[in-house]
């Protein structure tokens, strides 16, 4: 797996990546709540392209009821974390993969490091933006997926993770993952109303790349 934080556009929280800790949910960056869910989607190679190919542009975000805009590459600096081989061991060749722009069957672009976009969320009579960041992309033969971390304007503070990977009995799953605290004082006299929004959407999300598709 490869990992690229970029500088040019700063994320609201320090824990970037975090959401990649086999711990997280005993030790959570301090302040934050953490949460992780899990759904299968199916079985075997085709569910599982499918479902990444839904996943790496906005699938799950869209699937839930959010619109999706402002779709911008970054244009900054990045550091590129280790590769590591499978007996855990930094692989020798750490040379970047050209990060050439795929897109969708709609001409949406794929997911990439850096990418930022607004996502747009109805709540009753008002619409809340929420600005996120792509802060690492996880491109494997069979697990592929993303995190992006909040920035200004979002009503948390905090990264979510979603990962699509194919086990050794062919089933396919999604995974969720996230650490997240109120952005300010405002959504702090708000949290649980915020809290309830975000287990509501959680679960538009874990429906959202099944076959049935969202309910």
């Amino acid at each position: 797996m490869r990992r690229a934080t970029f500088t040019d556009t700063a994320v609201t929280y320090a824990s970037i990546g975090g959401t990649l800790a086999p711990d997280l949910l005993r030790y959570p960056p301090k302040g934050y709540r953490p949460i992780e869910r899990t759904v299968r989607l199916g079985s075997g190679e085709e569910r599982f392209q499918l479902a990444s190919k839904s996943l790496m542009t906005w699938g799950v975000q869209r699937g839930s009821g959010m619109t999706v805009t402002d779709l911008l590459s970054s244009t900054g600096e990045q550091y590129t974390g280790l590769v590591f081989n499978a007996d855990g061991q930094a692989a020798r060749d750490q040379k970047s993969p050209a990060n050439e722009a795929t897109f969708g069957d709609d001409g949406t672009p794929y997911i990439v490091n850096g990418m930022s976009a607004h996502l747009s969320v109805k709540a009753g009579p008002f619409t809340v933006d929420a600005p996120v960041r792509v802060v690492y992309v996880i491109d494997e033969p069979d697990r592929v997926g993303f995190a992006y971390g909040t920035m200004v304007g979002h009503p948390a503070s905090g990264e979510e993770s979603f990962i699509v990977d194919k086990r050794d009995d062919d089933s396919v799953w999604l995974t969720i993952r996230a650490f997240s605290r109120p952005s300010n004082w405002r959504y702090r006299m708000g949290w649980p109303i915020v809290r309830l929004q975000q287990a509501k959407f959680t679960k538009r999300y874990l429906r959202a790349l099944h076959p049935i598709g969202a309910a």
